[in-house]
Order: structure tokens, then C-alpha cells, then sequence
């Protein structure tokens, strides 16, 4: 991974941050990004990918750089104001606690005739593909009734 500060500009209050971001994987992967820096967060400007990214793994892009990028900041940075959450997502337990609330907000949707992994986005906050796992990590801990019958 490669980070390198490409520029600052005062934004408001403080300073924005622009990175050019660049990484290598071993099976060849390659992905260059321009991220910006705020008070607000991290926001991604471009991104150019190859193979190319599905919306799950753009959704969760900028999530997935605010510590490298925060840590190349920090030299640099040492007068920007802090960044604030990138996103507002309610204060939830962790863990059993955090399924069980799951397994609740699926059988709630399913009652009502919703969509019940919209349910539990929305719920947790979290994106489509975490919404998933968790609801699959709540049927293994037999809070919900498992998928297809085993033979």
C-alpha cells in the first residue's frame, strides 16, 4: 500500500487532506484511489480498479482506508481538526447480543411482508454484504431456523 499526501485545502473550520492511494495485490489486483481527508470523514473522489469493484466493496472503500490514511496524516496533519464518524450508525451491542437483536429484526420483517435483510441494515447500520453474514452468524448460533434442511 502506497499513500501519499497530495495536497491540502482549507475547508470551513479546517483542513481537507488529498491522497493519492495506490495498492498491489499478489494475485495482480490493482487499485488507485483519490481520498480526501475532512473534519466530515474520509470521501473517495476516484477510484480506478482492476479488476473492478463491486458496490459492496466501494460502499466499504473509505471505511477501509481512514486508518492508513489517518496515520499518513498524522505527521502532516498535526493542526487539522479531528475527523469526525463517517457515519452515524446507532450504538449496538457486539457480539451474541448483536445477533440475537439481528434474528429479532428478521422475523420482525418477514412477519410484516418486508424485506427483512433491508431489516437489519437498517438496524445495524451496517452494509448489505456485513447484513448478510450476521444473519447467517444468528442462524448458526439457532436464533433462526437454519436455511434448508441437512439430509
Amino acid at each position: 500500500m502506497s499513500v501519499r499526501q497530495t495536497w491540502v485545502v482549507r475547508e470551513g473550520a479546517g483542513d481537507a487532506s488529498w491522497f493519492d492511494v495506490r495498492l498491489s495485490f499478489a494475485d495482480g489486483a490493482r487499485l488507485e484511489a483519490l481520498a480526501v481527508l475532512s473534519h466530515r470523514g474520509v470521501r473517495i473522489e476516484d477510484v480506478r480498479a482492476q479488476p473492478p469493484l463491486s458496490l459492496d466493496d466501494l460502499a466499504v472503500l473509505a471505511e477501509w482506508l481512514e486508518h492508513p490514511l489517518l496515520a499518513a496524516c498524522l505527521p502532516p496533519c498535526a493542526g487539522a481538526a479531528p475527523v469526525a464518524a463517517r457515519r452515524a450508525r446507532p450504538a449496538r451491542p457486539g457480539g451474541r447480543e448483536e445477533r440475537r437483536l439481528v434474528a429479532e429484526r428478521y422475523r420482525a420483517a418477514r412477519e410484516e411482508g418486508g424485506d427483512p435483510v433491508l431489516a437489519v441494515m437498517r438496524a445495524t447500520g451496517h452494509s448489505r454484504r456485513r447484513s448478510l453474514r450476521l444473519i447467517g452468524q444468528a442462524r448458526d448460533d439457532g436464533f433462526l431456523s437454519p436455511r434448508r434442511a441437512r439430509r
